[in-house]
């Protein structure tokens, strides 16, 4: 992965002269400039469970110079500049500075105030329209969202890191006592083994869960990993997820509730990616991780509290909604090979029920190993999707 991103950091700047050229010609000709960027939602995605991760179709979004559209391209141009510099500099900077980078060039610039942000989230959307255009990661442009790759436990897993000078930095994770390791979102830099065969690796839809079950001891009686995600996974934890499955070749199992909104927004996202980000699944997914629950059959098996859906809920509705337009028109659930999670699905529309994973530790509430234990039986038995 690493020699192919630097590839593509190459290429940035001869494909911005040549876009630029284009956009420079076809005003010097009186004509509008049209910039055509990749698709980037549903109805472009391509699912095959062989690659493992959604993709790009053909589909393409022109952007032609006219009234309405003349501020977006002219903020592409400038920010692009901006980016520009970093590649050329070596410079590396988070998007929300890149924001204020470029406020302040505004500010100080009385030709550039009509390229004004109102706020974060319109640079934001500049900087993914400039990588749908190129092609590219954000981080190509050394541009990182400042996010971590989910706190991460291990007794067993032994990170190394090539540190921007060339050198390099030894992560033990056994000695770092109750502290977790948190990488940075640039995992092409960080290389993995282990000190002893690792059995899986548990990536927990709750953080707190996750440092629970570490502060209980599970990371000391199996050899494993464990990753709290954060809820629905940055781009980090996403990236992180896929380097344990590439680098340590382990089994990876995600733990998390059972409803609707877990499996299509948290789920889906850590294994195939999300339409949003079709350029960049290819290595910010995890396809070999396996759903291990909370399960339908799970409720009954171990008495677990849930409970019903309130429709009522905005919230709540809009998950179920989602449901059956995943339903429908995801091809990621149509594919054969996810259909025991499209049952899932299924059967969260038809029974409007939900089950936290932190219902396990109360099935014993004497017992602190109990949702251990159950997570070790489940694994053991393939009680997973």
């Amino acid at each position: 992965m690493a020699k192919d991103r630097i590839n593509v950091k190459n290429n940035i700047p001869i494909l911005s002269r040549d876009l630029c050229g284009r956009l420079l010609a076809d005003l010097e000709k009186a004509k509008r400039p049209v910039l055509y960027a990749t698709k980037c939602s549903l109805d472009n995605a391509i699912y095959n469970h062989k690659v493992g991760f959604l993709t790009p179709g053909d589909k393409r979004v022109a952007t032609e110079l006219n009234v309405s559209s003349v501020k977006k391209m002219s903020r592409a141009v400038f920010l692009l500049e901006i980016v520009l510099r970093n590649i050329e500099s070596g410079a590396v900077n988070t998007k929300r500075e890149l924001y204020y980078i470029a406020k302040g060039e505004v500010k100080g610039t009385q030709s550039l105030k009509p390229l004004d942000f109102t706020d974060q989230d319109e640079s934001d959307e500049i900087i993914d329209f400039i990588c749908e255009i190129l092609e590219c990661y954000r981080e190509d442009m050394n541009c990182y969202a400042n996010d971590r790759g989910g706190q991460t436990y291990s007794q067993q897993l032994v990170v190394t890191e090539t540190l921007p000078d060339g050198s390099e930095a030894v992560i033990d994770l056994s000695k770092l006592g109750t502290s977790p390791f948190m990488p940075k979102n640039r995992p092409q830099n960080l290389r993995l083994s282990t000190r002893k065969k690792v059995e899986f690796c548990l990536i927990v839809e709750s953080e707190g869960t996750a440092n629970t079950l570490v502060a209980n001891g599970f990371t000391k009686r199996h050899n494993c990993i464990i990753v709290g995600s954060q809820g629905v996974p940055s781009n980090a934890v996403r990236g992180w997820s896929k380097l344990i499955q590439d680098q340590v070749k382990v089994p990876l199992y995600f733990f998390g509730d059972l409803d609707a909104y877990t499996l299509q927004n948290i789920f889906r996202t850590l294994k195939a990616g999300s339409a949003a980000s079709l350029i960049r699944n290819q290595d910010y997914s995890a396809p070999d991780v396996k759903f291990l629950g909370v399960l339908p059959e799970d409720i009954k098996k171990y008495e677990l509290f849930d409970y019903p859906v309130k429709e009522s809920d905005a919230q709540e509705a809009r998950a179920l909604k989602k449901a059956e337009d995943a339903l429908k028109n995801d091809p990621f659930f149509h594919d054969k090979k996810n259909k025991g999670l499209a049952e899932i699905l299924r059967w969260l529309l038809k029974n409007k029920r939900r089950c936290e994973q932190q219902a396990f530790f109360s099935v014993s509430p004497k017992d602190p190993m109990m949702p251990e234990k159950i997570i070790m039986e489940k694994i053991r038995s393939g009680s997973f999707v």
